[in-house]
This record gives structure tokens, C-alpha cells and sequence, in this order.
């Protein structure tokens, strides 16, 4: 520790270093400490000065780690993890709560969790379920949290992943949408009157309504918050997507509908996502493995309602 002390100028620089470091950005880093940029990239400076190399490359549109930068962001990753392990579990001693922290999406937590959280709290009662929301693109670091829903390859160096399902969606509206743009076979009618999409991250869906009589034009709604977008669905305000890890509950108590019983397999693969430093603790591998469950037998009935669907999770 004497060498520690040393080597730093003070342990505010090693917070200052990690934010930035993480985000990618000393404005960004600046928010999160509300401090100024110029504040940040002074004590940076500082910092590097201190060390005698760089610790970043800084760039017009933020800044990346140097190769040695890179040693000491990980090395600070794994101290910051298990003092916050401690801290956790001296806490969850004191108050006989334990907390579990997912990064998920708006569009799940509002779609998914919460019509089940009697059930989640009825299996865990001893834990305080805590949500990082994403409101659009599923994506971002999964540092702050014991798990993040995430559409990834695998594990890598940083990470471990436990297999979810694949990526599968499909053209989803209300019962009452349904038959009132119904043809023959059961699906919407070739063009919908409105779809509702996604502002971003959304795969190219048009294909699967060909035009009819020439007619290639809708209305359309579009939102930065797929939670929305799911609840327009339910409001009967026309056809969306849907990603089945969110709308599966919907779907199972036919309150949305296959608008075309086809589905779109992107090829991506949604895992729930923790970091290997974090010290890892039994309740969160319990609330992960009931999460996956929970999910393959919504999916599963879903597929028996559709057997049409041929839809299939397997790894």
C-alpha cells in the first residue's frame, strides 16, 4: 500500500480515470462526476504526468486507452469490483436483503418483468430486484450490474454469458387490429395500415408485407422507447415488431397476436451478460437461471399456441 501511495496523486484520480476510461468520453465522464470536462482532463493530465506515459489517445469524438492505459483500466475494473462485492455483502448481512442489478431493456422490464414480478417475488421474497433501463439499442457496459440482457456472440475475456435464446421477431398486433385487417389465411392484410417501429436498431421488416394493388405507402409511428412501441401494439394502434424475449407474455395470453406467422432469425444471440472480476454471488446465478427458465417456457408456449411459427431456441 506504501507503494500505492506513492504512485498516485490521489485515490480521486483512480474514480476520475476509471469513468472516463469506461465511457469513452471526458464529457461524459464529467456528467457522471458532476465536475467540469476541463476538470476531468486536467486531473487526467495530472495523472499521466504523474506516471510519466499516456494513459489516452485523445480524439476528436472522445478518447481511447494506449496499451498501458488498457493494464490499468482492467486492473482498476477487478479492485473497484470487489470492494463493491464487500460492501454488498457487508450490507445484505446488516439488512437481510439481498440485491440483484439487471441491465435490461425498458421494453422487457415494462413487457416481461413486471406482469410476473409476484411470481419472482414469491421464489426470491429476500431479494430487492434493481433495474439499469436501456430505452433503445440493447447495448452498453454491464460494469455497474450483476447482469445485463445482451445480444452478443459468447463469452469473451471480460465476460461470462449465459445462452438466453436466439434473436427471433415477428409482426405483432392487438386481437382486435387483427380482425379488423384481416384476409384469408389468417394473417394482416398485405400492407398495414400503420406500422410502428423502433427509431433505431431495428432490422428491415418490410419484406414481409408485399404490396397489394400497387399500394406501397402507410402511416407510421415511430419511438425511441421500445416500451412504447409494444404498448401501441397493445392499444390496437397498428402492427410492430416484437422481439420475443419481450412480447412472449403477450403472445402466450394472446393479448398480442401474430400479425403474419413468420418470423425473422437475425442470427444474433441473446445472453445474460456478467463480468468474470466481479466476485460472484449464489443469488445472482439463482435469479439468472430462473430468468432463462421463466423465458423458455413463455417461449415454448408461445410455440405450441403457433406450432406454424416452427420456432425454435436451441443453442
Amino acid at each position: 500500500m506504501t507503494f500505492l501511495r506513492r504512485s498516485l496523486p490521489s485515490m480521486n484520480g483512480l474514480f476520475t480515470f476509471e469513468a472516463a476510461a469506461r465511457s469513452g468520453s471526458f464529457s461524459r465522464a464529467a456528467e457522471e462526476l458532476n465536475v467540469t470536462p476541463a476538470a476531468v482532463s486536467r486531473m487526467m493530465s495530472r495523472l499521466e504526468e504523474h506516471l510519466g506515459t499516456a494513459l489516452f489517445l485523445r480524439q476528436p469524438g472522445g478518447v481511447t486507452l494506449t496499451e498501458v492505459g488498457s493494464l490499468l483500466f482492467d486492473a482498476i475494473g477487478r479492485g473497484f469490483a470487489g470492494i463493491e462485492g464487500a460492501l454488498r455483502e457487508i450490507e445484505d448481512r446488516r439488512t437481510g436483503i439481498e440485491t440483484v442489478s439487471l441491465s435490461v431493456s425498458t421494453g422487457f422490464t415494462t413487457h416481461w418483468m413486471m406482469p410476473r414480478m409476484a411470481e419472482f417475488k414469491k421464489e426470491f421474497p429476500a431479494v430487492d430486484l434493481r433495474f439499469q433501463l436501456v430505452m433503445g439499442a440493447l447495448s452498453g457496459s454491464v460494469n455497474d450490474v450483476d447482469l445485463g440482457m445482451r445480444f452478443v456472440d459468447g463469452p469473451d475475456g471480460r465476460h461470462e454469458a449465459a445462452f438466453v435464446m436466439p434473436e427471433i421477431l415477428l409482426p405483432i398486433c392487438s386481437p382486435d387490429y387483427m380482425k379488423s385487417h384481416v384476409i384469408s389465411g389468417g394473417n394482416v392484410s398485405r400492407v398495414p395500415d400503420t406500422t410502428i417501429n423502433l427509431s433505431d436498431a431495428q432490422p428491415d421488416w418490410s419484406k414481409l408485407f408485399t404490396p397489394a394493388n400497387g399500394r406501397e405507402t402507410h402511416n407510421s409511428m415511430i419511438f425511441s422507447d421500445y416500451a412504447i412501441v409494444v404498448q401501441a401494439a397493445l392499444l390496437g394502434q397498428g402492427v410492430a415488431l416484437g422481439w420475443l424475449n419481450v412480447v412472449a407474455h403477450w403472445l402466450r395470453n394472446r393479448t398480442l397476436v401474430p400479425a403474419r406467422e413468420q418470423l425473422m432469425v437475425t442470427g444474433r444471440r441473446c445472453h445474460l451478460v456478467r463480468l468474470r472480476d466481479k466476485p460472484f454471488r449464489p443469488i445472482v446465478g439463482q435469479v439468472r437461471d430462473w430468468l432463462i427458465a421463466e423465458l423458455t417456457e413463455d417461449v415454448r408456449a408461445v410455440g405450441e399456441l403457433y406450432p406454424s411459427l416452427n420456432i425454435d431456441i436451441r443453442k
